[in-house]
């Protein structure tokens, strides 16, 4: 009797292994690792927070590793049919969404809702890449003119839900692209100092631009009130000034040190508001201290940074476009949560990655994830 032996597991997986990178796996494990401490001290008293964040957190990773094995070619060939169908959804959800809380975010399929602006965090950069990539060596200013259009489609179908979070995320995805793409400084220059004039004018005239009966363009009342209430949250202590009053206190109480795992007092006498959500990071500056901080932001910064590398080697212009942009949005995710807490950014509906709880956009996480590792193992094998 013939005896068949079995090649042994690492064997068998190393097909699949192969060409991973490496340094950004660990550096999203050690994110992973301090999303599921702080998720089970913040959420374990709040039904089945901390078992979902965790079964999400292994879809997510799932995810990442499928994806991971898709040419970057396949996934670029994506590009418009998800895009298609992501500004289809958005006008479905304009015309026949679920309004929760004023806001038209959500889409019933069947039994279930889906909300799906998530998919165009994904779907605007990959089609700003197909673009310039169809493009590349014969880029004009029409070009970038049309690039512009594909980007502000999805984020004012999104910003009229309204959803200004996810609508920064479309949109700082999308401005990523086409920055890396090519767009000239003489465009970035006047725009930034624009900006800055603005937000200058904002801080000083704030006594005037505030009054009850003064209506902004564009803005509505509700994103007027939150970049009020950041310019001065002690005019409404317990009412929109709430979450950011609290969210400094939790942070500053938590010292160089913290107040150790499971002892914070904000967290769980209840102060802070959304604690396993958008504000998630006020209950870890409370626990943790400032070390846990920079030990956060070390994760956050090992990733952006391999990010970078990888865009800044990947073999062609659509790989290097989508590289950088996934990577920046990191960037975006975890500047607007941590500014937004700590009280330097209005409150908008940003989670933090890993470690906030949220199923669709861990979810999206993953994808992207699992993007810039296919973009990585094709980078090594063209080295080879």
């Amino acid at each position: 009797m013939t005896v068949i032996e079995r090649p042994p597991l690492m064997s068998r997986l190393r097909p699949w292994l192969s060409g991973f990178d490496i340094p950004l796996l660990l550096a999203v494990l050690w994110l992973c690792a301090w999303g599921l401490l702080c998720m089970y001290s913040a959420g374990y008293d709040n039904g089945t927070r901390f078992p979902d964040h965790a079964r999400n957190m292994v879809l997510a990773l799932g995810l990442m590793f499928v994806v991971a094995q898709v040419p970057p070619q396949r996934l670029m060939a994506l590009a418009i049919p998800l895009y298609t169908v992501g500004v289809m959804l958005l006008v479905a959800t304009a015309l026949f969404g679920v309004t929760k809380k004023g806001a038209t975010r959500w889409l019933s399929i069947g039994v279930t809702q889906i909300q799906p602006s998530e998919l165009l965090k994904l779907a605007v950069p990959l089609m700003l890449a197909w673009w310039f990539q169809k493009r590349e060596g014969l880029l004009r200013w029409p070009d970038f003119i049309a690039a512009f259009a594909l980007l502000l489609l999805p984020f004012l179908l999104i910003a009229k839900q309204p959803d200004l979070g996810t609508g920064i995320l479309v949109l700082a995805a999308g401005l990523y692209v086409i920055f890396f793409a090519g767009l000239p400084w003489k465009l970035i220059v006047p725009a930034f100092v624009i900006g800055a004039a603005a937000a200058t004018a904002l801080v000083l005239s704030e006594d005037k631009i505030c009054e009850p009966d003064l209506t902004w363009p564009v803005l509505k009342d509700y994103q007027k009130h939150r970049i009020c209430t950041l310019l001065d949250p002690s005019k409404d202590p317990l009412g929109k000034g709430f979450h950011i009053i609290q969210g400094e206190i939790a942070i500053g109480s938590g010292g160089v040190t913290g107040k150790g795992f499971m002892q914070g007092t904000q967290t769980h006498l209840e102060f802070i508001p959304e604690r396993t959500t958008d504000f998630i990071f006020a209950a870890f500056g409370e626990e943790f201290g400032l070390m846990g901080a920079l030990a956060l932001l070390v994760g956050f910064t090992a990733l952006i940074l391999r990010g970078l590398m990888i865009a800044s080697d990947a073999p062609t212009l659509f790989t290097r476009l989508m590289a950088g942009a996934v990577t920046l949005s990191f960037f975006t995710y975890v500047f607007v949560n941590m500014g937004m807490v700590s009280g330097i950014l209005p409150v908008v509906g940003v989670p933090l990655p890993f470690v906030s709880y949220g199923g669709t956009a861990m979810v999206t996480l993953g994808l992207s994830l699992g993007l810039l590792l296919s973009i990585a193992r094709v980078r090594k094998l063209v080295k080879t």
